[in-house]
């Protein structure tokens, strides 16, 4: 019997020649990455010293990276960065990137630690942004990572799939985001409870490799275990400029049996705004214009790639944000600021009246910049709105994409960025 990419990834990492959903499997890991959570109080690095484990299986498969509170705004933040940096000096983990870098689910793929085929987990629940580059990636917690830092292996029960089919030529100014919103609509918050997704399709193939990240990286909210983008062309791509590692594409066989089939056509789709206080709340952009806002949010790792800051700079070009929003525009790493700086983007954006923050998870985490008061509003590319999630509870959140975001800091409400002129 054919299998899915999910099901191909868990057996070869397990040593065996097959596996259906539902069996346990114990497997091999290709790369284990951690955030803040290694030096957090009951984090990775003090349940490792409560175990008495002296070394970990491999330093050159672990990432150590801080981005949820950069540069740490309390005591408890900083102490928390300084547990992580002596845990990896202690260890000798070969990928360390401190502050300075950006977000995690940025960084994997863009320092080439990502590769179609691996088996990665990851201190974070969009760790599944990795399966944009056909990886079978997901989020675990701090014992299961003390496990694998030991050991190198991690088991898993092997999921059903979802097979997701968007069909369709994608309408001008609709992006990735607006795309996986909609999805999420029709699947629901626990639509794809421990399942893993995989995307195909003519939409899906039109999309960037960045707007796949988008879309993998939000699946998590409709409960995915892992999401995934066959690999093609665009996806080795990108890869073959960051790694000289070999690519070795797993694809799902022709038989592969899925728990389920959804086909979407996104011919006429518009903008989607997805009501608070869930990501699976959306509707078309129409429905909700005019609704008054307070922050705009352009950023997190799920939409704060090159791509989004672009079109974020083409919608504020020779405008001004609204005197009544605050909007604030936080790069996904160090190397797409950079970029979004010598392509003049970010020159844009400060001349519009945006904020230009280093690279950080930010106002996605709330606490850290950028929080709301009571009774704000904030319309943010972010990948949850839940109540208090950046700020206050009676505030109210609603997502959309970079440029659904830019038009409504503009006019200081919810706004169809169809209306704007846009080179």
């Amino acid at each position: 019997m054919g299998m899915t990419i999910a099901e191909k990834i868990l057996a070869t990492h397990s040593g065996v020649k097959e596996v259906s959903p539902g069996e346990i499997v114990n497997a091999s890991i290709d790369l284990a990455f951690v955030h803040e959570m290694l030096g957090m109080p009951g984090g990775t690095a003090e349940l490792y010293q409560k175990a008495g484990l002296k070394k970990v299986w491999d330093p050159s498969k672990i990432v150590a990276l801080l981005d949820h509170w950069t540069p740490p705004s309390t005591v408890d933040a900083a102490e928390t960065h300084k547990t992580c940096r002596k845990f990896v000096k202690e260890h000798g983990i070969e990928n360390w990137y401190d502050m300075k870098e950006g977000i995690c689910h940025q960084i994997l793929p863009e320092k080439g630690h990502v590769k179609p085929g691996d088996l990665i987990v990851g201190s974070d629940s969009h760790t599944i942004t990795s399966g944009a580059f056909g990886a079978f990636a997901t989020g675990i917690g701090s014992t299961d990572m003390t496990i694998v830092f030991a050991t190198g292996k991690l088991w898993f029960k092997v999921p059903e799939t979802i097979k997701i089919i968007v069909n369709g030529k994608i309408p001008p100014l609709v992006m990735g985001k607006d795309l996986i919103l909609h999805v999420l609509q029709k699947l629901g918050a626990d639509g794809a409870n421990y399942k893993s997704i995989e995307f195909y399709g003519e939409a899906i193939r039109q999309t960037s490799v960045e707007s796949r990240m988008t879309i993998t990286n939000m699946s998590a909210e409709a409960g995915a275990k892992t999401a995934i983008v066959p690999p093609d062309e665009k996806t080795l791509k990108y890869l073959k400029e960051r790694t000289d590692k070999p690519l070795k594409p797993i694809l799902a066989s022709e038989d592969a049996q899925y728990s389920k089939e959804i086909t979407f056509n996104i011919n006429n789709l518009e903008p989607q705004v997805a009501l608070p206080p869930s990501p699976c709340n959306a509707t078309s952009v129409t429905e909700v214009e005019g609704e008054p806002i307070d922050v705009a949010f352009i950023g997190s790792c799920t939409n704060g790639r090159l791509e989004d800051i672009t079109m974020a700079s083409k919608i504020l070009k020779g405008k001004q944000v609204s005197d009544s929003v605050r909007l604030i525009v936080i790069p996904a790493s160090r190397e797409v600021m950079i970029n979004s700086m010598k392509l003049g983007y970010l020159e844009t954006i400060l001349e519009a009246g945006g904020i230009i923050e280093g690279s950080t998870c930010g106002p996605c985490m709330g606490g850290h910049m950028g929080v709301l008061a009571s009774g704000e509003t904030a319309i943010s590319t972010a990948n949850r709105n839940f109540i208090g999630r950046m700020g206050h509870h009676t505030a109210r959140i609603f997502l959309a994409s970079p440029a659904t975001v830019a038009a409504s800091a503009i006019t200081g409400k919810i706004t169809d960025p169809r209306n704007m002129l846009v080179d």
